[in-house]
């Protein structure tokens, strides 16, 4: 008898989906559990990776800081920090407020560095 659409039973010692069979790569390629930590942790490194401070997934700096977009990462997270307020734990607070304030710090040290580009933000 074949297997009858909609049946997702699998053969006994199937192995998870994704895993090899010879148990290689299991864990390897596996990526953590998302979770709010680790979403602005996230949004967090691509706003660095825009201000030039750290090298992308490629190991690649980005060849010029882009201020423009830096901002809107940084606008986003301060979004979600205003929308999730009374709703984090001690530790997910600490961490937006500390990254916030490390990006904040980031962006206006690049507003005096002439190697941060010419990309200008335009003023509020």
């Amino acid at each position: 008898m074949g297997r009858e659409p909609g049946d997702d039973a699998k053969p006994a010692g199937a192995k998870p989906d994704g895993a090899r069979a010879d148990g290689a790569g299991e864990r390897s390629n596996a990526l953590p559990r998302i979770d709010l930590s680790t979403f602005i942790l996230s949004l967090s490194t691509s706003a660095l990776y825009q201000l030039g401070v750290v090298d992308g997934p490629d190991g690649e700096r980005a060849s010029k800081p882009n201020r423009l977009l830096a901002k809107q990462t940084i606008d986003t997270l301060e979004m979600l920090h205003e929308k999730t307020r009374g709703n984090l734990d001690g530790a997910e607070a600490e961490l937006f407020e500390s990254l916030l304030y490390e990006l904040r710090m980031r962006f206006v040290s690049t507003e005096t560095d002439p190697a941060a580009g010419d990309s200008a933000v335009p003023p509020r």
